[in-house]
């Protein structure tokens, strides 16, 4: 199981591009490959997904134990030539203090060798002590090589090499230079999706084409597939099977938040899954239950509200007792409206409320929801005994005008 963790020194340091980039160039090469992200995130796995041509799967030690990050990581790798793991921030970031949930922790448990990611933009000698550092700090974690992003020249490059030859055992696996052209565009909840991307297919195509001409891929190849064996996780619970039950499920450029497993989830239990797109369908597809994961419907709230039959058909499928599960911006769209930038868009209404967008996050972080007893899932505990649910939130958004005694 040919595997290479992608992190980085900090974020925004180019380690997604360069994922992508990866995942291109080995597809490239006629490999099957397989993606997958440290959670948690929607929006870089679509990414993944578009370079690849396979779904890609989060990795998330707040939502997964250990057992189902490795049970998750199995099914997704099986009988692919190579996997390729995005850590998210720093290789040592989190909120642990101790480090239980950093992307070093994750590589550790997928005992995966880490491609290190070094924004290098005006550095020079100064590389050395920051790779030894990195390479000192947990011996435990096996960094394999480096990739040195974002060079402004080739003497500068060459500078960065001798260092990290003199100082360092550490492999300099390639070198790119800075190009605002690689650059993914960026929005108030990250990345813009490939959905949004003008040309997407030729953006992955140039990432491709740099990583082939600028890392050493049968190096990287080599030391992916000398990755250790990792043992077989412990056998997780299956989940009650449903018959007969069909669950509609929004899928567009304004609704794309899902985690692949989650539906996969649902389909091993026996429901069956259809997709309808909020902005041109005009009828909601024949179903048991609705399922409107997160996205952008805010710029895309004048398509959604010009879109009444279908806004009109879902109200009255709620109203007639069908069972919902929303969130983010699919809570957004069953409120009664959504105003940005000024400008108010009636939504479905079966929410009593009115969204507003802020200027700033209202909400950022990982979560512990109390789980009451209207809660669909059954609730873990904590090691105090309090019922709870791990999540997180990153939401500009903000509910007003909410009826007394709402329930939702």
């Amino acid at each position: 199981m040919a595997r290479l963790f992608i992190s980085a020194v900090g974020k925004s340091s180019g380690k997604t591009t360069l994922t992508i980039g990866l995942a291109a160039a080995f597809a490239r090469r006629g490999l099957d490959v397989r993606c997958f992200k440290k959670g948690p995130d929607y929006i870089d796995p679509m990414w993944h997904a578009a370079a690849s041509g396979r779904a890609c799967f989060n990795l998330d030690f707040n939502a997964q134990t250990r057992d189902e990050i490795l049970a998750t990581f199995g099914r997704g790798a099986a009988g692919g030539d190579i996997s390729l793991i995005e850590g998210n921030k720093g290789l040592h970031d989190g909120v642990d203090e101790e480090g239980a949930d950093s992307s070093a922790a994750l590589a550790k448990l997928l005992r995966a060798p880490v491609l290190l990611v070094i924004d290098a933009e005006g550095m020079a000698r100064g590389v050395a002590p920051l790779a030894l550092g990195y390479s000192a700090f947990d011996r435990d974690v096996t960094i394999a090589g480096i990739a040195l992003n974002k060079v402004g020249t080739p003497r500068q490059e060459g500078k960065l090499r001798r260092a990290l030859e003199r100082y360092t055992d550490l492999p300099v696996l390639g070198a790119i230079a800075r190009d605002e052209a690689l650059d993914l565009e960026e929005r108030h909840l990250g990345l813009a999706t490939p959905a949004e991307t003008a040309h997407r297919d030729a953006r992955i195509d140039a990432m491709a084409e740099v990583v082939l001409h600028n890392l050493d891929l049968d190096r990287v190849l080599a030391i992916a597939r000398e990755a250790p064996a990792l043992a077989e996780p412990a056998a997780c619970a299956p989940a009650p099977v449903a018959r007969d039950v069909t669950v509609a499920i929004a899928r567009d450029a304004a609704f794309g938040f899902y985690y692949v497993d989650d539906l996969e989830a649902l389909e091993r239990a026996g429901a069956r899954l259809v997709f309808f797109d909020a902005l041109r369908d005009a009828r909601l597809p024949p179903a048991d239950a609705l399922f409107v994961g997160g996205g952008f419907p805010e710029t895309h709230a004048e398509a959604l509200s010009a879109n009444a039959a279908l806004r009109r058909d879902v109200a009255a499928a709620l109203a007639g007792g069908m069972p919902a599960y929303a969130e983010c911006g699919g809570l957004m769209y069953l409120a009664r409206s959504i105003e940005w930038r000024g400008r108010r868009h009636p939504m479905v209404g079966a929410v009593p409320a009115d969204v507003v967008m802020g200027a700033r996050p209202q909400g950022r972080g990982l979560v512990a929801l109390e789980a009451t007893a209207d809660a669909p899932w059954p609730p873990a505990s904590d090691p105090r005994g309090r019922a709870r649910v791990p999540a997180h939130e990153f939401h500009y958004a903000r509910m007003e005008n909410v009826a007394p005694g709402s329930r939702f």
